[in-house]
């Protein structure tokens, strides 16, 4: 959470946030109804009150648990500092950490959101790496992004240009990585290979289309059907996707028409699990490797003996929180991703996904619309 001073655990793996959401409030909470903790506003050097943010002291229905109140702040620290959320998407892992199904989980009581961008507003005497108006992103999860003010540590946050697209910057830590190292990290692809992937109109797919694109890497993107279908498909190609095809033309035999003009990819990319990630599988080149980061479906990953025996594909996984934790005591490697994402960004190579902002006390409809099957825009809140 971005709520620091004593120290927090993430249950399910030995992740440690500097975080008091869970003590702090137990001892200090303000009444909801506080008239003069709703007004607050912050004006830079002054040291912030109390902030708003959107908490949760149970697991389950988002809708239903999460709750938007006043909390209080405490003072800014040495080597501490004052950030202005600016705007924090709604993505799936938030959803399912506040579900209580996610790999780590805050103690409770806990503030939503994984990712967003804030803009410092105060630092402490010691801090040497930040300055006021800098814009900063987590530099991992857990830290609780959907509220309004936060006082932290300047080694939780990393900087990103204030010159790029808001939206942009949001949206950047989770989905954009998780797209460039997956890209990057599995095979050695070059100009004119191909990958596959499914949920291609994911916050992760639109990454992975762009990001490919900028290295002249083909892109076979599976979706699955629906009424807009036409407008998506135009949609996906306009940022870079060579094909857009249907989770069904997986299985028809004119799939292989398409690979006479795309070669069989390298790379397969599976958001989904279950009988369409076996479907990525049946069309990997021998060698290829599948990369799962995600499961929509709920379903089991299911690899034919087939395609291990003659086609020794390699079948792995990937969680951009545990490669950010692996390279957390050397930020060259993180430093040197975002640099040039950024880059791709100024260069109009790479966009936020289909936004929709929406606004702190609206946040209810957007975790509704968030949940819900087929929804191509991410919601944002803008605080």
């Amino acid at each position: 959470m971005w709520l620091p001073l004593p120290t927090v655990c993430l249950r399910r793996q030995t992740v440690c946030r500097r975080s008091f959401v869970g003590a702090f409030l137990k001892s200090t909470r303000r009444p909801r109804g506080d008239a003069a903790a709703s007004a607050f506003s912050h004006s830079a050097g002054l040291g912030a009150q109390t902030c708003k943010a959107l908490l949760y002291r149970k697991h389950g229905d988002p809708s239903q648990v999460v709750q938007l109140e006043n909390i209080d702040l405490p003072t800014v620290g040495a080597k501490d500092v004052l950030v202005k959320m600016l705007a924090a998407p709604i993505n799936p892992s938030d959803i399912n950490m506040i579900q209580g199904t996610y790999a780590i989980l805050p103690d409770l009581p806990a503030v939503g959101g994984n990712e967003g961008v804030a803009q410092v507003v105060e630092v402490g005497s010691q801090v040497k790496s930040l300055k006021t108006g800098d814009w900063v992103i987590p530099k991992d999860a857990g830290l609780g992004t959907w509220r309004t003010e936060a006082v932290l540590s300047e080694h939780d946050v990393i900087t990103l240009p204030n010159d790029i697209p808001l939206l942009a910057a949001a949206t950047l830590g989770v989905n954009p990585c998780t797209a460039f190292r997956m890209l990057s990290d599995f095979e050695d692809l070059k100009p004119g290979d191909s990958v596959i992937q499914n949920a291609a109109n994911s916050g992760v797919g639109q990454a992975v289309i762009q990001i490919a694109a900028a290295r002249g890497i083909n892109t076979i993107n599976v979706v699955r059907d629906r009424p807009e279908f036409t407008q998506l498909c135009d949609r996906l190609k306009a940022i870079g996707a060579t094909h857009v095809i249907k989770e069904e033309a997986l299985r028809r035999p004119e799939i292989k028409d398409l690979f006479k003009t795309c070669p069989r990819p390298k790379l397969a990319l599976n958001g989904v699990g279950g009988k369409s990630a076996t479907e990525l599988l049946r069309h990997l080149q021998f060698g290829g490797s599948m990369v799962t980061y995600g499961g929509m479906s709920k379903q089991p990953v299911t690899v034919p003996v087939s395609a291990l025996i003659f086609k020794d594909v390699k079948v792995r996984g990937f969680w951009v929180t545990q490669w950010k934790k692996d390279h957390s005591n050397d930020g060259r490697a993180f430093r040197a991703m975002l640099d040039e994402l950024c880059d791709l960004i100024k260069q109009g190579k790479l966009t936020a996904p289909v936004c929709t902002e929406v606004g702190l006390q609206d946040y209810s409809k957007a975790l509704d619309t968030a949940v819900k099957p087929l929804i191509s825009a991410k919601q944002v809140l803008m605080l």
